[in-house]
């Protein structure tokens, strides 16, 4: 008897712990666009649905075109379904020195233990004068680290095209400071990455381990505001 009374406590215990998940994440908010084709090959737009994973209810929102980040606490919200190809647009712009923030494509959307940021390929968004908040010993940071590195994160590889270690720099520093907007061109096809900066290609990756998954939005610390978000299926 007190077998089957523990197990059906367990039961209970992973009945809530799944609904309490569940309800965790609930539509955040809608912001940018999705292109696509139907089944007749006819295109066909729509709203974007985003989902709290781990951050607080006022850590993002909306304000007329803009969507805002407060930075804190650091986690994501994710897109609501998952995309394979397709190239993503989107413009940014921090609004704080050194402010730290990305995208995460073909993600997991599963918050790491410690970092409480998911697995993936991040696009990275920092702010210029980052290199310079986290000089070590006086020596700055390469401006590389700034403008739109691509890596691989929980356990995703890749092999990037301008190799820092395990991650790929962009080949030329394109990125505007605090303040100012950029704007990211990412397509994403079959394991490959390419990335463009204000209106150049400088960087990429290809052989990723994942090739579908999530989209993610960063909080990281930092207020950042995004607008003009599209995402185009192909």
């Amino acid at each position: 008897m007190k077998k089957i009374l523990k197990f059906v406590n367990l039961c209970l215990v992973m009945f809530i712990l799944g609904t309490t998940t569940l309800f965790a994440q609930k539509v955040t908010l809608q912001f940018g666009k999705e292109i696509s084709p139907d089944e007749r090959g006819r295109i066909k737009e729509k709203n974007i649905s985003w989902f709290n994973v781990n951050t607080a209810p006022d850590t993002w929102r909306k304000e007329k075109g803009l969507l805002i980040c407060s930075g804190k606490p650091i986690g994501v919200m994710r897109s609501e379904k998952l995309y394979e190809n397709f190239i993503l647009e989107v413009e940014w712009k921090h609004m704080e020195a050194g402010g730290n923030s990305g995208m995460f494509v073909w993600s997991d959307a599963i918050p790491g233990a410690k970092n409480r940021l998911p697995g993936g390929v991040e696009v990275q968004m920092l702010e210029l004068d980052w290199i310079n908040i986290n000089a070590k010993n006086g020596v700055q940071q390469p401006i590389a680290y700034v403008h739109g590195e691509l890596f691989g994160v929980g356990g995703v590889t890749t092999v990037p095209d301008n190799p820092r270690g395990e991650r790929s720099k962009s080949i030329e520093n394109r990125c505007k400071g605090k303040g100012e907007w950029n704007s990211y061109k990412v397509v994403c096809v079959d394991g490959t990455i390419k990335l463009s900066v204000n209106g150049k290609f400088v960087n990429g990756i290809s052989k990723s381990t994942v090739k579908k998954g999530y989209l993610c939005l960063e909080s990281e610390g930092a207020e950042i505001h995004f607008r003009n978000l599209k995402v185009t299926e192909l």
